[in-house]
């Protein structure tokens, strides 16, 4: 008998051999920045841990850290954004400006970049969601296809989320 033998995906690969590096967190951050980019695409790319206690959000990595640099925080308000995506663990895509402006009150400091879309990937652990991958491009960018292209990228950042340290 026969086997057909499949390639890996070289992004994955590149995401997984970045965890094995002594640079961490950076070398992984980086490594998914990348493969992000060039799988789904983003202009703008951030991860956020997610405190359940404090019912904050910490930004732990972002690939335009003038306007938004790594250490913010921002307390997160009760509705149906933190609902689906920290309660449930489902993934949000916001399709247009105005999907964003519903749920992001920093959505003209986000439309100044270019970005008029969003896909907010949890990165879940245990019936918890830990954090997020935030990924914003123009409009219309990101379709139901994308989740599940990010899925695996999402849960490869587990790692740095159950680290003690994030920085």
């Amino acid at each position: 008998m026969t086997r057909t033998k499949r390639q890996a995906d070289p992004l994955l690969c590149a995401v997984a051999a970045a965890q094995g590096r002594v640079d961490q967190p950076d070398a992984l951050f980086a490594a998914l920045d990348e493969a992000v980019k060039s799988a789904i695409g983003h202009k703008l790319f951030t991860i956020l841990t997610y405190d359940g206690d404090s019912g904050e959000a910490a930004r732990i990595y972002s690939n335009l850290p003038g306007p938004y640099p790594t250490g913010g925080r921002k307390r997160l308000a009760p509705g149906p954004w933190t609902e689906a995506v920290l309660d449930r663990g489902e993934a949000y895509i916001g399709r247009t400006q105005a999907d964003l402006r519903m749920v992001f009150s920093d959505h003209e400091l986000i439309a100044s970049l270019g970005c008029e879309s969003v896909l907010n990937m949890p990165v879940r652990w245990r019936g918890r969601t830990l954090g997020s991958l935030n990924l914003l491009h123009e409009a219309d960018w990101y379709g139901e296809d994308d989740v599940a292209a990010c899925l695996p990228f999402a849960q490869l950042t587990l790692p740095a989320l159950l680290a003690p340290a994030h920085f």
